[in-house]
């Protein structure tokens, strides 16, 4: 059997290999798939193509996947023919993973090109969860790639109000009107702060997701939220944060700053306000089922896996144009 992967060989290059897969011997608990889809994250995989995530080249990333099952372990809880979305997955035809980065999609009219997004989804509400907002908080999402304007849509339907988007790219802010945002607002605009405060009857947002992992955003946020209010790092800093003013900023307001990288989520039972990433994956499915999340929305394009070294140059040039972009597995399954 042959099995083709995206594989990052240098500093901003990117290929399609071939390898020889043998079938695999599994686990109790593994499964063995054959990839439809895999969906690129442009921020983690731009900085890891960049070699600014640390770890050695070669690499092999991903994140998101729709499979089919091919072979299952006794434990696993999966058959093979069925379709499942799977959690850290690699861009590769062929995806071998434990069970517990798996999720059924029981719904067999949901398209596997929405399907995909249910991880990215995921890391976008727990952001949002993290902050527990209640029914009429405001509430922030700086940074509306993928994960920001799932994190849009998440606070619209937990009745986050007003809900305010902040990014550079005026597509991208367009796309937040459409997923809920009562505002959207550039965060180099002059009167920024002013005008939040306005939104939000003088007092600033009661929570702010912070999504795009820099530091001026960052202090930025810690401005325009309220006194008592909520902050959620969403975004991965990859440089340090300097020069906040804890006391004025922090301290005094009273404002908690909370840690939501997705890897802080419990395996196997959820707590309040942490549900584990399975559990959000299946809500998230059942939520693109029922129409209440239109993901399709957020294709930009879908290409074959050939395609990846063009691709990943535009992602390294950080290209805005780019939001989601699926790689076409079954082009190489079939």
């Amino acid at each position: 059997m042959k099995q083709y992967s995206i594989v990052f060989t240098a500093p901003e290059k990117a290929e399609l290999q071939e390898s020889r897969l043998n079938s695999p011997r599994l686990k109790p608990d593994e499964v063995f798939m054959a990839t439809e889809y895999t969906l690129v994250s442009p921020g983690t995989e731009r900085a890891c193509l960049l070699g600014l995530a640390g770890g050695d080249f070669p690499k092999r990333l991903g994140y998101s996947a729709v499979a089919r099952v091919l072979k299952a372990g006794p434990e696993s809880g999966f058959h093979p023919g069925e379709r499942v979305a799977v959690y850290h997955s690699i861009h590769s035809s062929h995806q071998r993973k434990p069970a517990r980065d798996v999720v059924a999609i029981p719904n067999d009219s949901l398209p596997s090109t929405s399907a995909v997004f249910c991880v990215i989804a995921a890391m976008g509400l727990q952001g949002v969860r993290r902050a527990r907002p209640e029914l009429g908080e405001s509430l922030a999402v700086q940074g509306l790639g993928l994960l920001g304007l799932f994190a849009i849509r998440c606070a619209s339907l937990s009745g986050a109000f007003p809900l305010i988007g902040i990014d550079f790219n005026e597509q991208r802010r367009k796309l937040a009107e459409e997923f809920g945002a009562d505002a959207v607002l550039r965060p180099d605009a002059s009167g920024i702060i002013p005008e939040i405060r306005r939104l939000t009857g003088g007092a600033g947002v009661n929570v702010t997701v912070e999504v795009t992992g820099n530091p001026e955003a960052l202090r930025q946020s810690l401005d325009f939220t309220a006194p008592g209010g909520r902050v959620t790092l969403m975004g991965c800093s990859r440089t340090p944060t300097r020069e906040i003013d804890f006391y004025r900023q922090v301290h005094r307001p009273g404002i908690s700053i909370i840690g939501a990288h997705n890897m802080a989520r419990p395996l196997y039972e959820a707590t309040p306000g942490c549900w584990t990433m399975r559990e959000d994956m299946a809500l998230l499915l059942r939520l693109f089922s029922a129409g209440r999340i239109h993901p399709e929305r957020l294709i930009s394009q879908i290409v074959a896996p050939s395609c990846a070294p063009e691709i990943f140059a535009r992602i390294a040039k950080g290209d805005p144009e780019l939001l989601g972009v699926l790689f076409d597995w079954r082009q190489i399954n079939s």
